[in-house]
């Protein structure tokens, strides 16, 4: 397909070369020169001026694109029939039609370095920083270190599979659609849902957080105003172009980058002696208390076990990446060469930042430190119960506390970010496959779905139950019940994965034909799948110990395990859908377009020296 060669004719005007060649392969072509060619005062758009180079839609009317989405049929020239039904021919340059006009009216304007630093903004929030000191303190620092590590070798597992599917289809919200179009449409619906209510419950729950963060300095910012200020400045980032989102994102998001480095850094000065009072403490606290410790009451081995289990359940929770990634897919730019890269460098750069961060964590402070212990009973704000502001008040460094809740605050701002950006994305998702509302397909004239970020502000909204103390318990629990969600969305990936293989196989295509082409397949899918699936049900087992025991932990735990299949049989018995046999799963749809696009992409030049080695070390 990608080897076809087109002879591009257009109604009333005609290529012509100095030579005066008519026809041309798509190497001779005018397109390939990247230059265009007057015939009564019309400008054709060719290769470096092209919608299909750029990314980005026409600025044709809704309405009149509705039309001719509903008109539109498949042609042997796929430039021909965007030319056709969209009026390529006369775009303004600048503003030229969109990828997927018609169907996804989204722009192509993020670049590798915007895609990786989204994929870890969405990943790296207050975690990492600050709840990280309650695993320390309920199995110690081996068994913190070991669970982070084991958890990310299921990410890799799950990002391997997700950079196969993804490179070789990168659509808006490529999980959720593949799940309709290789599993069951039903299957789709759910998936798709689980994940939207799961990244927008996060928004006001990390609007809450920065709240308490600045209550680090003062409690006399009222919290009102708090809320309202994050709400604006969302609104503001998603709103506007993506292109603006991705560079606030980015930076944001490096600033994470820039602490957890520093944190690291930080640990190794001081346990090394470069501290106030000059102790040289190494691997001190992994002996005395030791490294492992005991949970509920338990002790031996057994104890030992339920302390490191404990811990694997919080890296389970905790650590992500893939889906933020793929979820940026649809506005990449070139990214049959991006994506690929854009997961193998968020993958290794979390992995790096959480296992590290395990060790750093077990090295500075003994499992049993009472000031931890008592910020976390006390609820103790912003960076009060970070385990490296414990060493810091341990170590008598009076300053550098401060710098880390300014960046954890940076963190949670990111980290919400991104959660409005998902969250609207996959809504976006859905609207074009059909299973949300239509109009929630329309874009401004920025290739913003407007009306799903608005439908995830409002959610945000619920942030506001923060200002009473009664109703503040309300937010606490809807967002502790989609806690499972995470895990859920793994395993639909995995699953889909699976589907789609079999489906190559099924239709003869080969996966070393494929642009990107996974390792350790299918082995290292099933792994993923079996891990993400049990833990999935044992994260909420406490539950069942004696004397633990209450209904609304219970819920918490399991209501998103028992709503994922409720979603997936009410759609399917009202819409009658059926599972997707390997032979027929859709593998071409948009894939024409895809492979348009990859042909006649050219990458933009960098508009200085700082875009040309940001964009150099981030891809």
């Amino acid at each position: 397909m990608s080897g076809e060669k087109h002879t591009l004719a257009y109604d009333d005007v005609t290529i012509h070369d100095p030579n005066e060649k008519t026809v041309y392969s798509r190497d001779e072509t005018a397109l390939s020169s990247g230059v265009s060619h007057d015939h009564n005062e019309k400008s054709v758009h060719l290769r470096d001026q092209t919608a299909l180079s750029s990314g980005v839609k026409q600025d044709v009317p809704y309405d009149d694109v509705e039309h001719a989405r509903k008109g539109s049929r498949r042609k042997s020239s796929v430039i021909a029939a965007i030319k056709d039904n969209y009026g390529l021919v006369d775009a303004p340059s600048s503003e030229a039609s969109s990828l997927k006009a018609g169907v996804d009216y989204t722009h192509r304007k993020l670049k590798p370095r915007h895609i990786q630093l989204i994929g870890i903004g969405g990943t790296i929030g207050t975690a990492l920083y600050v709840n990280i000191g309650r695993g320390l303190l309920n199995g110690g620092p081996a068994s913190l270190f070991i669970a982070f590590s084991l958890w990310c070798s299921v990410i890799m597992m799950v990002t391997n599979c997700m950079s196969e599917m993804v490179t070789y289809l990168p659509i808006s919200s490529p999980f959720i659609r593949f799940a309709g179009r290789w599993v069951d449409d039903a299957f789709g619906f759910a998936a798709g849902y689980n994940f939207f209510i799961f990244e927008a419950a996060l928004v006001p729950f990390e609007i809450v957080a920065c709240n308490v963060i600045i209550q680090f300095w003062t409690d006399s910012m009222p919290a009102g105003a708090t809320i309202a200020i994050i709400l604006v400045i969302y609104a503001a980032v998603n709103l506007f172009a993506v292109k603006w989102y991705g560079e606030t994102e980015f930076w944001m998001a490096l600033g994470k980058v820039l602490l957890i480095i520093g944190l690291l850094f930080y640990t190794f000065v001081v346990m090394l002696g470069g501290n106030p009072l000059g102790d040289r403490f190494g691997f001190r606290y992994w002996k005395n208390p030791g490294s492992f410790t005991t949970l509920y009451g338990y002790e031996g081995n057994l104890g030992r076990f339920v302390g490191f289990l404990q811990c694997l359940i919080q890296a389970s929770f905790t650590i992500a990446g893939p889906d933020y990634v793929s979820m940026a897919a649809g506005e990449a730019e070139n990214p049959r060469w991006v994506m690929p890269r854009a997961f193998r460098a968020v993958f290794y750069r979390l992995t790096t930042f959480f296992m590290l961060g395990s060790l750093a964590v077990g090295i500075l402070v003994p499992y049993n430190d009472p000031d931890l212990r008592e910020a976390y009973r006390t609820g103790a704000p912003g960076a009060a119960a970070s385990p490296y502001v414990a060493s810091m008040t341990r170590l008598r460094i009076s300053v550098l506390p401060h710098i880390v809740n300014a960046m954890v605050l940076t963190s949670a701002l990111s980290a919400g970010n991104s959660y409005v950006y998902c969250a609207s994305r996959s809504l976006y998702g859905m609207a074009l496959e059909g299973k949300a509302p239509k109009f929630m397909t329309r874009c401004t004239k920025n290739g913003v779905p407007i009306y799903c970020v608005v439908a995830t502000l409002l959610i945000a909204l619920l942030a506001f139950l923060q200002v009473s103390n009664n109703a503040a318990i309300v937010l606490q629990w809807f967002v502790s019940l989609v806690t499972a969600s995470q895990l859920i969305n793994f395993c639909c990936m995995c699953f889909t994965y699976l589907c789609f293989r079999r489906a190559l196989a099924a239709q003869g295509i080969s996966r070393d034909s494929l642009p990107h082409k996974s390792f350790w397949q299918p082995w290292g899918t099933y792994y993923a799948f079996i891990m993400c699936f049990i833990m999935a049900f044992v994260g909420g087992y406490t539950v069942f110990l004696p004397g633990f025991w209450t209904v609304p932990d219970f819920l918490f735990s399991y209501t998103m395990i028992a709503v994922f299949p409720i979603l997936y049989l009410v759609w399917k018995v009202i819409h009658k859908t059926k599972i997707v046999k390997p032979e027929e799963a859709d593998l071409k749809k948009d894939l024409d377009e895809i492979e348009e696009y990859t042909r006649n992409y050219v990458p933009t030049p960098p508009k200085n020296a700082f875009d040309k080695w940001f964009n150099k070390i981030f891809s």
